[in-house]
């Protein structure tokens, strides 16, 4: 068992996808928690269940509850399946907050309320894991105001530097590109949606006179521009941080978050639900992570107990 304090520090959050309990024998229970938990169902929904029962042929209703069921979750994913976001410790693979959200969830919206769980717990946390999907602002910004470390892979989607072209310079707040000019100005400018982007100039002489220039700025003599979005500066540095040694050997230890949600699924039902609508499901995850839970606390203290037998053992 390694050092709880330094163990207790570093939570991992993921979101992992469980399957809803839709067969062609429920389609009312299901409509009906649409309703419930929706307020009404959506519009494009066809309300109007076939009439499975009157058909004798056990396939062709089969077919037809199939063909019903598919024709809905291209309408809403809601009902039909479900999110389970859960917060765990890495080395004792321990988890510390599960919550549950209808299948249109965005992973990570919850990323705050998970971390408020996980120190109701005594969790003093220190470092964060996540894979690409919590590489978002809002979230960085929550783990900067709890002085707590990111490590957290760069999206692509999120941060669009071709960091083989450009090089940033924090002291100096200048980007240079791959062939030395760099930039000698910057502004702030607002697309007509409203979205603020930031502007950087490079040298006009410098860009005019590059034998490189068709690359850049299409052969028309204008300096080169580096257009970024307002937090393209701290993903940078995240990148940059997302690239040493160091980062890489911690972000290892993210592996035992899926090797959870496969104990989870495999061996305790979590890739299916087996209720219906977002409280069964709830419970359900919530008995499987209590569940686990024990089975990985009998697991550390028997090792520990083997331990100390070992010592007492082997000791004069």
């Amino acid at each position: 068992m390694s050092d709880a304090a330094e163990t207790e520090n570093e939570p991992s959050v993921d979101c992992t996808h469980t399957e809803a309990s839709a067969t062609k024998k429920v389609p009312e229970r299901i409509m009906k928690n649409i309703e419930k938990e929706k307020g009404a169902i959506p519009d494009g929904i066809d309300k109007e269940i076939p009439n499975y029962n009157g058909i004798e042929d056990h396939k062709q209703a089969k077919e037809i509850m199939k063909n019903y069921l598919e024709k809905i979750k291209s309408k809403t994913d809601s009902f039909y399946g479900y999110k389970v976001e859960f917060a765990m410790v890495p080395e004792e693979r321990i988890i510390t907050s599960i919550n549950v959200h209808d299948g249109a969830y965005v992973d990570g919206n919850d990323y705050e309320g998970l971390c408020t769980k996980a120190k109701e717990c005594g969790i003093n946390i220190k470092e964060a894991y996540g894979d690409k999907a919590y590489f978002r602002k809002p979230i960085l910004d929550i783990l900067n105001n709890d002085q707590m470390e990111a490590t957290i892979p760069v999206s692509e989607t999120v941060y669009r530097v071709e960091e083989s072209m450009y090089k940033y310079n924090k002291d100096s707040d200048q980007w240079f590109c791959e062939y030395g000019n760099y930039t000698v100005g910057k502004k702030k400018k607002t697309r007509k949606d409203g979205r603020q982007l930031l502007e950087y100039k490079f040298e006009k002489e410098a860009c005019k006179n590059c034998p490189n220039r068709k690359e850049c700025s299409s052969g028309t003599g204008i300096a080169n521009k580096l257009v970024l979005g307002l937090n393209a500066l701290e993903f940078y540095e995240c990148s940059q941080r997302a690239k040493t040694t160091e980062f890489l050997e911690k972000y290892k230890k993210r592996a035992s978050q899926e090797w959870k949600n496969g104990e989870m699924k495999r061996f305790h039902g979590m890739d299916r639900a087996r209720g219906y609508g977002l409280r069964s499901m709830r419970t359900q995850a919530k008995l499987t992570a209590l569940a686990v839970n024990l089975k990985r606390i009998a697991s550390l203290l028997s090792s520990y107990f083997d331990l100390i037998c070992y010592r007492l053992l082997a000791s004069p």
